[in-house]
């Protein structure tokens, strides 16, 4: 039976990579790439990082029902076909979604079995710092990336799971033990070693390193957005 994994984060904090990184070194994992109607960047080709479509193709398909979950971020639609879904299933893989808050609740109420893991930068300088290293948007997009940012880790209780992206080499790591504790445990075989180590990522483990990280962002989220 087909794990759904999902992993969201605020646009800067390392996720791609991260899950290029897994991808790599865990097997049998099958990786939906999101349609989106926002232009290429950069070295993007069509069909590796996104697909690349026009609003009204993604709008029929939105029509034709054939998407997961589909959501308007930064004034473009991004969303997760469901034959990624059905060749995972086909192929006996579990599924990894790249996708954020909102795609990530949807994905959630229609499949409750699924497994959200959630990726915080280890303060907003950090993140603020990464989103100007990379140069790909322009002073107003950062400053509306880092309020966005703010807003979508008041989220963050709704996760399985929450890892802080430091260290690159450890937060692949965290999440290799995530990915496969889950798959075993539910194949009636748990580890336990990885199972200790996923445990390090649940709330209840990890919320006294995640208060300062909140605070960062502002008191908002770290009352958890009451």
């Amino acid at each position: 039976m087909t794990t759904v994994f999902i992993i969201s984060a605020p646009s800067g904090s390392g996720k791609s990579t991260l899950v290029n990184e897994v991808r790599r070194i865990v097997p049998g994992l099958e990786f939906s790439i999101s349609y989106t109607t926002r232009a290429a960047r950069g070295c993007e080709q069509n069909g590796c990082e996104y697909f690349f479509v026009s609003r009204e193709e993604f709008k029929e398909m939105i029509r034709r029902d054939e998407f997961l979950e589909h959501a308007d971020v930064f004034g473009n639609y991004y969303g997760t076909a469901r034959r990624f879904l059905t060749k995972a299933n086909e192929d006996g893989k579990d599924l990894l979604l790249d996708i954020d808050v909102q795609g990530a609740e949807q994905i959630k109420a229609k499949l409750p079995n699924a497994v959200s893991i959630f990726i915080l930068p280890p303060n907003r300088s950090e993140l603020e710092r990464r989103l100007r290293e990379r140069s790909l948007d322009a002073e107003e997009v950062i400053r509306r990336r880092l309020v966005t940012a703010g807003r979508e880790i008041e989220n963050y209780e709704k996760y399985d799971y929450i890892l802080v992206n430091d260290r690159l080499a450890d937060s692949v790591e965290l999440l290799r033990a995530v990915l496969l504790s889950e798959r075993l445990k539910r194949a009636g075989r748990p580890d336990a070693n990885l199972s200790r180590k996923a445990a390090g990522c649940r709330l209840d483990q990890i919320r006294g390193r995640l208060q300062p990280i909140l605070r960062s962002f502002g008191e908002t989220a770290a009352g958890g957005g009451q």
